[in-house]
């Protein structure tokens, strides 16, 4: 629960801001490391879900490394952290594949095709690389379709019939990648499809990866049961084992704090923020999920319900609606919790919207890290 001074403390900055509370981020990477500790796992951060490299050398000082899908973040990765680079693509592309080469130690390949296309020049390249495949197991307990890997007809991952120990030939892991913000138990259902699977070859590997989703910051994560299963894994068929959550790094220990611009009436109160769900947290509208705001409820229970909308054209830029001891009235800041993670990595510039400055905070006060201007606006465009 946040203390009213660092409430104070972010209403009196500009707005739109994402702020990222280093304390709780330290406190996250407490319990990761933790984990890694009891285990001898890896754990890596995934930059889909945070990119803040900002804090990687704190991040550092925690975990082993990161976890990339593309060239870019690789390259973000190894810049601002330099520990263990991996990367997962559903395809690579032949002209940027040297500077993955350059770039990343351990390289996942989504299909056989994709591994045989560029072994040759994984051979040949100037550092050891290790090669991992992934795998579909044909399994997921993810309920929002958009985020299913192993929904029919999916592109993501080798299905079992398609693998012979042969293709395996230079391969030193696996990988799945089935869940999203789940617990331990949805972990140990889908470890039983993928070890009657591919358990076969978990023996001629070196390491197996467990993919993100793992929300295992959240108070009711079952750790010591997490550390039971990794254990058992490792013990059982002599391997190493990584897990790369991207959300669980920076889980609850961020906020966006806007500004109210207008209250319209349309049937209800409308409260317009200086902010957007399409541009600033895309999440809300894909996922979909309702974020909460400091010192609000649901509707109606509380005496004044608004519904809180963005500032671009599309008529769907709502985020949700919520209710407040007292009415909203313009220039009032709304503090919007849990907005580290897929937030800056996925956010735009729609309608010309400039994005939210960029801030830490800590027991010293609060930093600004960036702010962004017209120029980078024009800088995307041509």
């Amino acid at each position: 629960m946040m203390n009213e001074k660092d409430i104070k403390l972010i209403k009196s900055i500009k707005t739109p801001a994402y702020i990222v509370d280093k304390r709780l981020l330290t406190k996250n990477l407490e319990t990761l490391k933790y984990v890694q500790d009891q285990t001898g796992c890896k754990i890596l951060l995934a930059l889909k879900g945070f990119s803040m490299h900002a804090v990687f050398p704190l991040v550092g000082e925690y975990l082993a490394g990161i976890t990339s899908s593309s060239l870019f973040e690789a390259q973000l990765g190894a810049e601002y952290m330099n520990k263990e680079v991996h990367i997962y693509a559903p395809a690579y592309r032949d002209d940027e594949f040297d500077h993955v080469l350059q770039t990343c130690d351990h390289i996942v390949f989504n299909s056989i095709s994709q591994y045989n296309r560029f072994k040759a020049r994984i051979k040949n390249a100037k550092k050891p690389i290790q090669c991992g495949l992934r795998v579909n197991p044909e399994y997921s307990e993810v309920e929002t379709a958009i985020y299913d890997p192993c929904a029919p007809h999916s592109r993501l991952g080798t299905l079992e019939k398609k693998i012979t120990h042969q293709d395996l030939e230079g391969i030193e892991g696996l990988h799945f990648h089935t869940m999203c913000e789940q617990q331990v138990d949805t972990l140990e259902r889908t470890l039983n499809v993928v070890e009657e699977k591919f358990g076969k070859y978990l023996y001629h590997m070196k390491w197996l990866n467990l993919g993100g989703g793992h929300h295992i910051t959240r108070n009711d994560y079952d750790v010591e049961r997490l550390i039971t299963l990794i254990n058992r894994i490792r013990n059982q068929y002599n391997i190493m084992v990584y897990l790369e959550p991207g959300e669980a790094v920076a889980l609850n220990c961020g906020y966006l704090v806007t500004s109210v611009l207008d209250i319209v009436h349309n049937g209800m109160d409308i409260a317009i923020i200086d902010s957007s769900a399409a541009c600033h947290m895309p999440d809300v509208i894909e996922m979909p999920y309702r974020p909460h705001i400091i010192h609000s409820a649901k509707p109606e229970q509380k005496p004044y319900t608004y519904r809180i909308g963005g500032m671009t054209c599309l008529a769907g830029d709502i985020i949700a609606d919520y209710a407040f001891d007292h009415p909203l009235k313009n220039g009032d800041k709304l503090i919007f919790t849990d907005m580290a993670h897929y937030t800056m990595v996925k956010n735009n510039m729609f309608n010309g919207i400039n994005l939210p400055l960029i801030a830490l905070m800590d027991d010293q006060g609060i930093q600004i890290i960036r702010e962004f201007t017209y120029e980078d606006y024009k800088s995307r465009l041509s």
